[in-house]
């Protein structure tokens, strides 16, 4: 009985079950991007919502965020300990779709006639669906630094929330022009 437990003692240890570290909070945090974990697709829906867009220009956004979620890639490059709190440095890399979105309104500045309804007036719709398709399209890449924090909480490490721009990061839109 003593070697069972033994054993399974250690197969604990070496599987890192129980180790409840920063780290693995903001690793835990990104793979449910990666995993399009139901909490990720109710604010995916927030996101999508927020845009006045038609049903189908909604169904492409939705098709570009999950891409987007999915092929996100991430390094921890540091974690560092200050009490209950901890920050955790991390390289993502995600589509450019901030340049995907700028080569869409540079066209749209070049050849507005394309974006053009039957009656001869501007349509945000076809302007709309021509950059989500560039954004779905885009291969381009770019890497981001994000730093989480994180807060030992009941002997547990949960990631605060975000700001505005480290989403825009994750999401591919921050405007790194203005760094």
């Amino acid at each position: 009985m003593k070697k069972v437990i033994a054993i399974l003692s250690i197969i604990l240890l070496l599987s890192g079950c129980g180790v409840n570290t920063a780290k693995n909070a903001v690793e835990k945090y990104l793979k449910k991007y990666k995993a399009l974990d139901s909490e990720v697709l109710v604010d995916l829906e927030n996101v999508v919502e927020k845009d006045n867009l038609s049903e189908e220009l909604k169904d492409k956004y939705r098709e570009v965020l999950k891409k987007q979620y999915k092929d996100l890639s991430y390094e921890i490059l540091e974690e560092e300990y200050d009490g209950d709190t901890a920050y955790v440095t991390v390289k993502i890399s995600v589509y450019d779709l901030y340049k995907a979105t700028v080569e869409a309104s540079e066209y749209l500045a070049n050849n507005p006639q394309d974006f053009m309804d039957g009656n001869g007036n501007y349509s945000e719709a076809l302007y709309t669906s021509y950059k989500l398709d560039k954004m779905k399209d885009t291969t381009s890449r770019v890497d981001y630094t994000i730093t989480f924090t994180v807060t030992k909480e009941k002997d547990k490490y949960v990631v605060n929330d975000l700001n505005e721009n480290d989403l825009k990061k994750i999401h591919g839109i921050y405007n790194y022009d203005l760094d």
